[in-house]
C-alpha cells in the first residue's frame, strides 16, 4: 500500500509555521508497512486542495489530509472532500453534544460553522479527539481510503497513536499479522548505516526496513507481515542477524530504550555504583543517571565545578593538574573521574571536560572534549572527541558518548584511542 499525505494551510507555504505533521505521520505509517509516495503542501484553497487530492487519487490508493478541520473560514478541509465525493456530511451526535454544551457554557454563540468539527461523511469511520473537539475520519471511496485530521500538531499524535493506527491495520494492511521491531545504534551516522545495510535492505521482500535518526541515535525499524506473529517474528529474526553481523559494534538495543537507560539497567544487573563530575556539560550527564525511580540503586550524587578554582577547592584536582596540563586536558578529564569516584565512594566514576562553545578555552577549539573514565581495580583513561561548534550539541554528545564509554566498559568491549596520565610529561 502506497500513501500521499497532504498538508493543509497557508502559514505551512509562507513559512510561519515548520510541517512536523508530515515528518511524524510519515514514520508512523513506514512503521505499519505503507511507504510514503510523496508529501504536498497546499494553502487554504479548495480548488487546489481539490486539484491535490485528485493527483494523489491517480497514484495511490491511501490518502491523508491533514489541518483545515476547525470552525474557522478558512478550515475548508471537510467540505471540499465532501463535494469532491458528492458525499454529505453529519453530525457526530454525541461528540456534538459537548460541542454545544461547551459553547453554551461558554457564552458564544452558536453557529452553522461551530458544528463543522463535530461532523464527518455518511459511512465514514469517526476518529475522535479525546483532547479536544475537532473529529477527524476515514472514508473508504472507489478503492481509496481517504484519512483527515487535525492540524494542532500534539492533537495530531494523539489521534494517530490512539485511533488512526488501530483502524489502518485494520482496513488497510488485511487480516495479516504486523510485527514491528526497532533496533537502536549509536556511534554511526544514519548515511552510515544505510550504506552498511543497504544490499541487505534491497533484497528484503517481506518487509519494510526504516532507517531514522533519534536524538543521536539511529533506529532501524523493520516491520513484516505474516499469518501469525510466529511468523513476522521468524522473518525479522533472520534480518535482524544480518544487519547486526555488520553492525555489531554500534548496537545496543531495542525499542524505545535510550543509551542511559541501557547503562542503567547494566549498572543494577552488575549491582555497581556511578558518579560523575561535569563542568561543559553542567549536570546533563547526571541528570539523565537520576532521570529513573530506580537511580538510587546506582547513583548517590555527583558534582558540577566549573571554575579551576572549585575544580581543585572542592573536587581536588590537583593546581599541578590544572596549571601544568590545562582543564581541557585528558590529564584533567582523569582526575576529575577518580576524584568524584572517591568523593561518593562509588564504583565508576566519569569526568566531563572541554569547550562547549562557542568561544575557545586554552587556545582550544569549540567541540574539543575530554571524558575521563575511572573504574575501581582498573587503571583510568581518558577519550578525546571533538564535535561540533553549536554549544548544546556539544553538550548533548558529551553525555551521549560518557554513557556509551561507561557501556562498552561495562561489557568488556574495546575501546579504541584511550589516553592515560602522563605524569612524567
Amino acid at each position: 500500500m502506497r500513501a500521499v499525505i497532504i498538508s493543509i494551510g497557508t502559514e505551512l507555504l509562507s513559512g510561519q509555521v515548520v510541517n512536523t505533521n508530515a515528518a511524524f505521520i510519515s514514520r508512523e505509517l513506514v512503521a505499519l508497512g505503507i511507504d510514503v509516495f510523496y508529501h504536498e503542501t497546499v494553502g487554504d484553497n479548495p480548488d487546489h486542495l481539490k486539484e491535490a487530492i485528485k493527483n494523489a487519487e491517480e497514484r495511490v490508493g491511501l490518502i491523508i489530509i491533514s489541518g483545515g478541520l476547525g470552525s474557522m473560514e478558512d478550515d475548508i478541509t471537510k467540505q471540499t472532500l465532501v463535494n469532491h465525493l458528492a458525499r454529505d456530511l453529519r453530525l457526530v451526535e454525541e461528540i456534538g453534544k459537548n460541542n454545544i454544551t461547551y459553547q453554551k457554557s461558554s457564552y458564544f454563540e452558536m453557529s452553522e460553522n461551530n458544528q463543522l468539527p463535530t461532523s464527518i461523511t455518511v459511512e465514514s469511520i469517526p476518529l475522535e479527539n479525546d483532547a479536544g473537539l475537532v473529529v477527524g475520519m476515514i472514508l473508504n471511496h472507489n478503492d481509496h481510503q481517504y484519512v483527515l485530521l487535525p492540524g494542532q500538531p500534539d492533537v495530531l499524535r494523539f489521534v494517530v497513536k490512539k485511533h488512526l493506527k488501530d483502524e489502518l491495520i485494520k482496513l488497510v494492511l488485511t487480516e495479516q499479522i504486523l510485527v514491528s521491531r526497532v533496533l537502536r545504534f549509536f556511534g554511526i551516522t544514519q548515511a552510515q548505516v544505510t550504506e552498511k545495510i543497504e544490499s541487505i535492505v534491497k533484497a528484503v521482500t517481506n518487509m519494510t526496513v526504516a532507517i531514522n535518526t533519534d536524538e543521536g541515535d539511529i533506529t532501524v525499524r523493520l516491520t513484516a507481515k505474516g499469518e501469525t506473529e510466529e511468523d513476522g517474528n521468524e522473518a525479522i529474526n533472520k534480518i535482524e542477524a544480518q544487519i547486526t553481523a555488520r553492525l555489531s559494534d554500534y548496537f545496543f538495543g531495542y525499542g524505545k530504550k535510550r543509551l542511559n537507560e541501557v547503562v542503567r539497567d547494566l549498572l543494577l544487573e552488575k549491582e555497581l555504583t556511578i558518579t560523575a563530575a561535569e563542568s561543559l556539560t553542567g549536570g546533563a550527564f547526571i541528570s539523565s543517571l537520576s532521570s529513573d525511580s530506580s537511580a538510587g540503586s546506582v547513583f548517590e550524587g555527583g558534582i558540577v565545578t566549573y571554575s579551576s578554582d572549585k575544580k581543585n577547592k572542592i573536587l581536588k584536582v590537583t593546581e599541578e593538574t590544572i596549571n601544568k596540563f590545562g582543564v581541557v586536558s585528558p590529564e584533567c578529564a582523569i582526575e576529575m573521574a577518580e576524584k568524584s569516584r572517591k568523593m561518593f565512594n562509588a564504583d565508576i566514576g566519569v569526568g566531563l571536560t572541554g569547550v562547549a562553545g562557542p568561544s575557545s578555552i586554552e587556545n582550544q577549539s569549540p567541540g574539543t572534549v575530554w571524558i575521563g573514565l575511572s573504574y575501581k581495580g582498573e587503571k583510568s583513561f581518558a577519550k578525546h572527541f571533538h564535535f561540533k561548534y553549536k554549544r548544546n550539541e556539544n553538550r548533548r554528545s558529551a553525555v551521549l558518548n560518557a554513557h556509551e564509554l561507561v557501556r562498552r566498559m561495562l561489557l568488556d568491549k574495546p575501546i579504541d584511542n584511550r589516553v592515560y596520565f602522563q605524569e612524567n610529561s
